[in-house]
């Protein structure tokens, strides 16, 4: 968020500002310096030492951070008593407190290793790194992997090897790599990746296929011996096989070519990454290099070989793929016909059918789609649906629109269109009413998973507010009346107050601990918006009452 110097007061919540004001004029604000032009830190008292940054431009705050626990808003109270204090300091007002010490332009850290970067002789800096790298292995495999790409023995093998290096010293003598030493394997191994960006630039394609490579190889074998609950390890792969596939699409020599072509069909017939979804990847990426009919005949012999009903569907695909670059229109349509259960198959003679206006075969291929995974693959079944929808769209046909609208609008988790602006504007308005009723009283007695959000997007919908409070009153939630809040505030403001007090009541007498007292008082400040001040005094004076020993429950009510 944005935020002008001269008219961030009327920006900020309310409450906030006045505590960040009241912090400012106690001279909570106890250290502030200017480490670079624009850019601010200060150090803020409070239960304990905040520090706050900010970036300032033009008068305008376009950064602001601060290392507080406040979860409620952009801005706590921390970073409004430093902007207060920057206001006046900009506008060369009398009021800033004796107790800040503004020292400008400090040189933060980073700027004093660059001068002395300057300043040190050159080989005394050689000799503090190879000291660095003897005694400190992690920093000796950040420094390899940092500026390994300006040795001139580059080769898979050296890369290779150096990845392994840095994996298992993380790995340790317990050959586990727990989340806490993820972060290094993430800072050691990212310079591959950037040496592998900047080779791919460069046009230097082998050391590409060489760096890759060699992650795939080595960070496919370190999920047997790493936790990888962050997704790190998967970013490295997914990086590798991205690079590798912007490789085989570049002009290669015809010997890279045939080299990267090659090591896909060994991984695959090795069974390199068996099991992982770059086992078939990796044979994607050789039908991306493939050049004649034999090597594509390679790669038919290498997808006949796929089991499992997930991994035969890919290769399916993949097949498919490739039955239409190099092998006849009659082999294409057998294939197509043998394999039209397949719903990546199907799909694509959907669209083929629809984009020609062959909306007959579009028909006949959803309708058959429906019929072959009703029982087993409900969310299939829905594409298929939303396709025979497009169709009698594409038809002007009202009256299958309306049929297959209705059954997407009441059974579907994931629209790919408005249903409910589709059926608005093929019904009738003297019929609409009517209509819906049918629809909540369809929904209602099935009680299908998700059926009362239905009826409630209906009610917004229509703007049928009682009935909304209606609904709201049968199960009102602290979070379903938040949820309600922006319909309901204009006709049901007391009730909504009234709602929320009873829940806040029950909440803070069953739940203990800060992060409850900081949900119960997120829900105090909203019936402060509704206008239930008093109410909001009320439960305060009462919760100070009935638990006094809860002294963080205390502390987070004194900050209303």
């Amino acid at each position: 968020m944005q935020i002008p110097l001269n008219e961030f007061e009327q920006i900020v919540d309310e409450a906030i500002l006045k505590r960040g004001v009241n912090y400012y004029k106690r001279g909570s604000v106890i250290d502030l310096s200017e480490n670079a032009s624009g850019e601010y830190e200060a150090i803020v008292a409070g239960r304990e030492h905040y520090t706050v940054r900010l970036t300032i431009e033009n008068e305008i705050i376009n950064e602001h951070q601060c290392d507080c626990p406040y979860y409620f808003g952009s801005v706590c109270k921390h970073v409004v008593a430093t902007i207060f204090y920057l206001q006046k300091h900009y506008l060369q007002l009398t009021e800033v407190p004796q107790q800040i010490t503004i020292k400008k332009k400090t040189a933060s850290t980073a700027q004093q290793i660059k001068a002395l970067l300057k300043d040190i002789p050159h080989q005394e800096l050689i000799a503090f790194t190879e000291e660095q790298c003897k005694n400190d292995k992690k920093f000796a495999n950040y420094f390899l992997a940092t500026f390994g790409y300006l040795s001139k023995n580059q080769s898979k093998e050296v890369y290779q090897k150096q990845i392994h290096y840095i994996l298992r010293t993380a790995a340790g003598k317990y050959d586990w790599i727990d989340w806490s030493e993820m972060k290094h394997v993430v800072n050691t191994l990212m310079p591959f990746l950037e040496n592998a960006n900047r080779s791919l630039k460069n046009r230097n394609y082998e050391n590409v296929f060489f760096i890759t490579t060699a992650l795939l190889e080595e960070v496919t074998d370190a999920f047997q011996f790493a936790d990888d609950s962050s997704g790190d390890l998967g970013y490295f792969i997914e990086s590798a096989m991205a690079l590798l596939s912007e490789l085989s699409k570049q002009e290669l020599s015809e010997i890279l070519r045939k080299q990267v072509f090659d090591y896909c069909i060994w991984s695959f017939n090795t069974k390199k990454f068996e099991g992982w979804d770059w086992h078939l990847g990796i044979l994607d990426l050789a039908g991306d290099l493939v050049e004649k009919e034999n090597e594509a005949d390679v790669i038919l012999g290498c997808l006949d070989t796929v089991s499992g009903e997930y991994e035969m569907e890919q290769a399916q695909s993949l097949k498919l793929g490739l039955l239409r670059r190099f092998k006849s229109e009659n082999e294409v349509e057998k294939y197509v016909g043998q394999h039209i259960s397949n719903a990546s198959i199907r799909t694509n003679e959907i669209e083929k059918a629809f984009k020609s206006n062959d909306f007959y075969r579009v028909i006949q291929l959803s309708e058959d789609g429906i019929k072959c995974d009703r029982k087993d693959k409900p969310g299939l079944v829905k594409d298929w649906y939303n396709w025979l929808l497009k169709a009698a769209q594409a038809q002007r046909h009202t009256q299958k629109i309306i049929e297959y609208a209705r059954l997407l609008f009441i059974d579907n988790f994931y629209p790919q269109q408005d249903y409910y602006q589709i059926l608005k504007d093929h019904i009738d308005a003297e019929n609409w009413d009517a209509f819906l009723e049918e629809i909540i009283t369809e929904t209602s007695a099935i009680k299908r998973w998700g059926y009362l959000d239905l009826i409630r997007q209906i009610y917004i919908k229509e703007e049928w507010w009682e009935r909304l409070f209606v609904m709201l009153k049968l199960n009102p939630s602290m979070e379903k009346i938040e949820q309600n809040e922006e319909y309901l505030a204009k006709d049901y403001a007391p009730e909504l107050i009234g709602l929320y007090s009873e829940r806040i009541l029950d909440y803070v007498a069953g739940s203990v601990g800060r992060s409850h007292y900081r949900t119960a008082c997120k829900y105090l400040r909203r019936m402060m918006k509704l206008g239930g001040n008093q109410e909001v005094n009320t439960l305060i004076e009462f919760f100070r009452k009935q638990y006094p020993q809860r002294k963080a429950l205390i502390d987070e009510l004194n900050q209303i």
